[in-house]
């Protein structure tokens, strides 16, 4: 009886993950079959004439007069936010990693870690709000305006700039909610780096630094690579910071760094209510299918990273 229980709960999180797919499949499968291919290569998203008398039946499902619905703006517009979180989220985590275990005193040392940890508890509408009042405004007036004078030889760099909501606003946000789980995790990889081999290579005349990059780093690298991967899953799934400071766009590809953008999830979120009102409910079965492409890239970004991160542990064993 206890091996049964204890089997039972271990296999919880396996039942739940299908029992969403399952869902989502369902739910989504009249649009897969009104969509086809073109779901994930159209880039207009039109419910159709919702005042119609009456839906129009395509291949034995529902939908009304006019409906078009592409995901290649939202697919895109996730997949450039999140990249652009790595981007700026990678390099701080790593820096703060690095400091927390090879620099810092340890009373500072644990006030860092605390701060680091607390921003990971902060809720995300909080950091949706800081971004529409603080950064969208910061961005507008100065640092896109910055950018592009500076960078404006770089196509995807140059302007216009807008009003500052759009794909910078979002890295930027993402970037500080996906730092704590990134710098915690190249932290705990850090620390698993044998004393021995630190104390051998200053031993040899290195400085601290060269040992941290000679050493410390490559021995930590899959550890990085998993975390990195891990903060990516997290950062794919954000939904109202996203909404927020994205600017919401819809059947707009980015033209550069300061384009409004729309990701799957936050187009999920503000277009269920307006789906809601869709006679034919083809609307709510194309959002389920947005959330079924969102759900298998993060279930396959989570598990490249597990594989990752056992990989590097058989190569150390």
């Amino acid at each position: 009886m206890p091996r049964v229980l204890t089997a039972l709960v271990a296999s919880f999180s396996l039942l739940a993950l299908a029992a969403i797919l399952l869902f989502l499949l369902g739910a989504a499968w009249p649009s897969i079959r009104y969509n086809g291919l073109t779901f994930l290569t159209g880039t207009t998203w039109n419910l159709g004439n919702l005042y119609a008398a009456a839906p129009v039946r395509v291949d034995g499902v529902r939908a009304m007069p006019g409906a078009t619905f592409g995901a290649l703006v939202f697919v895109l517009g996730t997949l450039l936010t999140s990249v652009l979180a790595l981007v700026i989220a990678v390099p701080t985590s790593v820096g703060i990693a690095i400091f927390l275990t090879e620099y810092a005193p340890r009373r500072v040392g644990g006030a860092v870690s605390f701060v680091v940890e607390l921003l990971a508890g902060v809720p995300s509408v909080v950091y949706g709000l800081w971004g529409i009042i603080v950064l969208v405004p910061w961005i507008g007036s100065w640092l896109g305006p910055a950018l592009a004078r500076a960078l404006g030889f770089v196509p995807f760099l140059r302007g216009p700039v807008g009003t500052g909501a759009g794909l910078l606003a979002s890295g930027l946000v993402l970037a500080l909610m996906v730092v704590p789980i990134i710098a915690s995790t190249v932290r705990e990889a850090l620390l698993m780096v044998p004393g021995e081999l630190r104390e051998g290579a200053l031993a040899l005349g290195m400085t601290r630094w060269e040992a941290i990059r000679a050493v410390s780093l490559p021995f930590a690298r899959t550890g990085i690579v998993g975390a990195s991967i891990l903060g990516l899953g997290r950062a794919l799934g954000e939904t109202m910071a996203v909404l927020m400071v994205s600017g919401d766009a819809i059947n707009l590809l980015p033209r550069n760094l300061y384009s409004p953008v729309g990701t799957m999830a936050a187009t999920i979120a503000a277009q269920l209510d307006s789906a809601l009102t869709d006679a034919s409910g083809m609307a709510v079965h194309a959002l389920a299918e947005l959330a079924l492409v969102l759900f298998l890239i993060t279930v396959a970004v989570n598990v490249l990273a597990r594989l990752v991160v056992r990989t590097g542990a058989m190569r150390r064993t």
